[in-house]
């Protein structure tokens, strides 16, 4: 055992840039989709509640306060995918594929005036 040096751990077999790729397309992308389809099942939840309690103001009440909670999820995951779409359109990023994780942008070509 040589205590001067430190030992090295190599990684071997897929790099960072594939490693994230399928984090984004297993873990992130499908993890987006549950929370909205959470959020879409609790305003459902929240309307059976309301509709079915009818007669009882404490559940009724309890019923609009899971619709209200139920749109703020779905208005936050619509307001996420409307900057993502507004920042895309702006910078004129073409070419996204959320379901696979992929980008294919443009080769940059600067204007006459800016190469020296």
């Amino acid at each position: 055992m040589n205590f001067l040096f430190t030992n090295i751990a190599y990684a071997s077999g897929e790099s960072v840039g594939e490693f994230m790729d399928k984090v984004d397309t297993f873990i992130i992308n499908p993890l987006i989709l549950l929370l909205f389809a959470l959020a879409v099942v609790y305003f459902l939840y929240g309307i059976v509640e309301f509709i079915s309690n009818a007669q009882n103001e404490e559940k009724k009440t309890a019923g609009k306060s899971h619709m209200i909670w139920g749109i703020v999820g779905i208005g936050i995951m619509m307001a996420v995918f409307t900057l993502m779409h507004i920042v895309l359109n702006t910078l004129n990023i073409k070419g996204v594929d959320p379901e696979n994780g992929k980008v294919q942008l443009d080769d940059y070509n600067p204007p006459s005036s800016y190469t020296q």
